[in-house]
This record gives structure tokens, sequence and C-alpha cells, in this order.
């Protein structure tokens, strides 16, 4: 939440997509931003006055925060039976970073846009998806199994399945992925980097070093390789590999079984995971409801908002951590936690462009450029012929700190991001701007946590996981890294500690 200040040289010059970034012909292309919520949150940055709420309600539990945690912690709690209980939630729509949008063509997520396929051991997952129809006997549905061809890559000049380089990969690239591979089956059967991450994490100095490091360590040497880690960090984490714990870059490939099908996946991504629960729980959920206060109030809680200040017993703080102390009377800084910024777009095509090599997939990379690539919302479609589709775009703006790329999301204008994500795209479509007619773009100033070296087992993340006198934190931040089974994972835990202190 830093002050707003203007943009050194440096961090004009940070992402080489935007060196030399001009104006290009093509047709008229609209758009806006759309989703900003900073203003709210500069207000409480800023400790701003805010106006008094004209009512008083007295109720048990206050959930803060709508994103997957929050609505979790309601989940859970509605399932046992405990109806007395609210959830308060900034923006107009709950789901946080599973936010979803729609137009004419078709739904598309605002960000996350899938869950990998839960293993056995994952019965929380399993357990919601049982709930909402996706889970039978056993058996997932097939029509939410991501359909292939999946994934591919554009390199050297054209398309290629599989994000993993192939391309032109030598036979020392190509031993170097045997020898990674290997060393993940073996941190795989140590049965330390599980989801959720707290049942088999242990401290480790893995933590204490960058993937980077860790990769310079191992004698891995091999350009494609390097690329492919570096992505997956800037993927999951929105930081480099020189910028991420070397504990949860491993965790990355580690957590999950090598062969899983899937993963699960809808046109409006994990979108359609929070509609149904936003449907379920509706009556708990109040939204625009900002909270800019949390006051104890004897062994109770005040928690203000504008419309209304709630009394309550119990307070379980889904929210990002790092808004406690702006927040919650008396609460210590996070001072470790940092965030990585964003930008997502979602474009609208009137026709699909030229492709080269390998056939259209769902998840759509271009190597070696800063930016992620984009994900076809029309990819799960049944129809048989697609000529109108929706690609979500993301930008992790890993290749800068992340004060220096918050300062750069608000001070350019959307016409600037617009030509940045177009020329990137041009590098594998040189037509795109002949198929694009409307592009509205999310800027997220702090999207997701980042796991930083020595994060991940710090005193101070150690810290947040302690209930605080009926103060729960409940963030997938406290995981280190923001999934969907870590937001999940901290809400439901909210809920049992709360019950095993009745």
């Amino acid at each position: 939440m830093e002050g707003n200040r203007s943009l050194t040289r440096r961090e004009f010059v940070a992402a080489p997509a935007l060196l030399g970034l001009t104006r290009k012909t093509g047709r008229l292309i609209t758009g806006s931003f759309v989703n900003d919520a900073f203003p709210t949150g500069h207000r409480l940055r800023d400790h701003a006055i805010f106006t008094k709420p004209s009512r008083q309600v007295r109720i048990p539990i206050v959930i803060v925060g709508g994103g997957i945690a929050g609505l979790s912690a309601a989940w859970r709690l509605d399932k046992l039976g405990i109806h007395d209980f609210v959830l308060l939630e900034m923006e107009q729509r709950a789901g946080g970073n599973s936010r979803w949008g729609e137009n004419e063509i078709s739904k598309f997520p605002w960000a996350a846009h899938y869950v990998p396929v839960p293993a056995k051991g994952e019965s929380l997952v399993r357990e919601l998806l049982e709930e909402l129809g996706v889970l039978r006997d056993g058996k997932w549905d097939e029509r939410v199994l991501c359909f292939d061809p999946q994934e591919r890559l554009f390199i050297y000049g054209r398309w290629q399945e599989g994000i993993e380089p192939e391309t032109s990969a030598t036979p020392k690239d190509r031993d170097e992925y045997r020898r990674f591979n290997d060393k993940i089956t073996e941190f795989r059967a140590s049965g330390e980097f599980t989801i959720p991450m707290e049942r088999g994490a242990k401290p480790s100095p893995l933590d204490r070093m960058s993937m980077a490091d860790w990769l310079v360590e191992q004698k891995f040497t091999s350009p494609s390789l390097g690329w492919y880690i570096n992505y997956a960090c800037r993927d999951d984490y929105g930081a480099l590999a020189r910028d991420t714990s070397a504990w949860a870059g491993i965790h990355y490939f580690a957590s999950r079984e090598p062969e899983e099908k899937g993963p699960l996946t809808w046109p409006e991504g994990n979108g359609w995971i929070a509609q149904q629960l936003i449907q379920k729980l509706n009556r708990y959920i109040r939204t625009g409801a900002a909270v800019y206060r949390v006051e104890r109030d004897g062994s109770n809680f005040r928690v203000m908002t504008e419309q209304a200040e709630y009394l309550t017993d119990h307070v379980i703080f889904a929210a990002p951590t790092f808004l406690a102390p702006y927040l919650i009377d008396g609460a210590p800084r996070a001072a470790r936690f940092q965030y990585s910024p964003w930008l997502t777009a979602n474009l609208t095509l009137d026709r699909i462009p030229e492709q080269k090599g390998a056939e259209p997939a769902w998840d759509n990379v271009i190597y070696d450029s800063p930016m992620l690539g984009y994900v076809n919302a029309t990819h799960m479609s049944l129809a048989t012929h697609t000529e109108r589709t929706v690609w979500t775009f993301y930008w992790s703006l890993a290749e800068y700190t992340p004060p220096e790329a918050r300062n750069l999301l608000l001070a350019k204008d959307w016409a600037y991001w617009k030509e940045a994500i177009l020329n990137d795209l041009s590098r594998a479509h040189p037509d795109i701007r002949h198929c694009v007619s409307h592009i509205d773009i999310m800027r997220l100033g702090h999207a997701m946590v980042r796991p930083s070296p020595g994060f991940i087992f710090s005193s101070e993340r150690q810290f947040w996981l302690k209930p605080q006198n009926n103060m729960y934190f409940a963030n997938s931040d406290l995981s280190g890294f923001s999934i969907f089974e870590e937001a999940q994972y901290r809400g439901v835990s909210a809920v049992e500690r709360i019950r095993r202190s009745a």
C-alpha cells in the first residue's frame, strides 16, 4: 500500500515487452479498467474518515473478507448447522481471486482459472466438489476435466504441444529435464511437500535460499529448464525464481502427482466454484461492506462498516494479512508478508487469429516473454465450431519489485496496457489486432502473497497462524502461497478452532 510517487527511468524500461512500445494500426478496440478496488484500499491505508454506521447488529461470528477463504469458513459454519454469522465483503461481488465475468460470447475468469484434480488425501476439496456434483461415486465429471489439448508453447516461431520446452532441446537439456524430475520424485516421496502444506511442511534450509540459487547449487544450467522453472514461479507466485524460496519452488512441482489427469476447469475458471458457494451462502453475505475498523470491546469485538457496527464474539479475518494493522486496533505490522501485483485482461475476439504449429489449446504461453500467456474461455465448449471467443491474459509483473509494479499499474493508462498486451501476443499471432474488438483490464495491487526466501518457516508467519483472543486469521497468505486448496483449508481451520474453543 505504498504512497503514490513518480516513476524512475529504471521502472519504465524494466520490462522487455514494453521497450519501443508504440500504437500500431488495426481496427478500433474498445475497453476500460474494471473491478478497480484500490480507491477504498488507499482510503484504509491513509486512515481516511469513514461514515459512522447508524445501526448496531449483535451476532456471534463475523467473517471479514469474501474470497475463497471467507466463503470456505462460511461453508463450514453452515454445514455444522451454525447460522448466526455474517460475511462482510468490500467488493460488490464476493469471490476474491476467483471472480469472473461474462459477455455475449462466454463466461470468463478474472484470475484463478483451474483447480488441480485433488488427490484422495485432499479431503476438503473432494468434500466440496462432491457436494457441488463434480465428483460422483469417486468419478470426476468428464465435462470439467480440461479438454485436450491442454497446453502449448510458442517457441522459435512455432507452437509446440506442452509448456516444457522441447523444440530445439539439446541432449544436454533433456538430460537436465530428467535429472530435475528425478530430484522432484525424491522430494515428493519425502512427504514434506503436501497440500494443504501444513500437513507435511517441516523447517528446511531450502527455505533460506532462492529457487535460482538452488538450481545453481544442483548444477542445473540448461536455459530451457531455467526458463521453465522461472515461468512456474511467476505463474504460481508472481515472482522470479531468484525471488522465490527454493522450498516453495520445489513445492510447486513435488506437491502434485506427476500423471494427474485434469485440471478441473470451467469457462469462468474458479468463478464457477465461487458462484456455487455464493448461491448456497447468499443469506450470510453482505457485499459493498468494507470493514474499516475492528476494535476490542472487553472480551468481544466491534467490527465497523459504513452500513452497520457488528458486536461479535469471534472474528475470522479472511482478508489478506497485510491489512490487519490498517483495520485491527493494536495489530502489529505484517512486515515480512510481500504481495505480487498482477495485471489481467479479457480480450474479446471476433475471429481466431492465425496459428503456427500446434492447434489452439486451453493454456497458451509464449517462450521468453515476461507475460504469462492466456487461457481460452471457450475451450471447454461442446460446440463443434467456435468463431468468436474470449482470451484471459495474465501478467504477474514479476520483473519489477512489488512497489515498482504497483506504481506502474497506477501510472499508466488503459491504452498503454492494451498496447503492451497486443505487442506481446503479436509475436505468436501477427494478425491479433484485426481479431480483437474489446479489452477490459483489471489491476491487482496485492494479488497474491510472495513466498520470498526465508518466509515459509519464519517466526512471523507462525505468529499470524495463532488465534489472538478469539481473532482467527484465515487468508491463504498464511500458507505462503495463494492457491485454492490453501484458502479453503485456512477458512475451514479457523472454524474448527472456534469449535474447539467453545
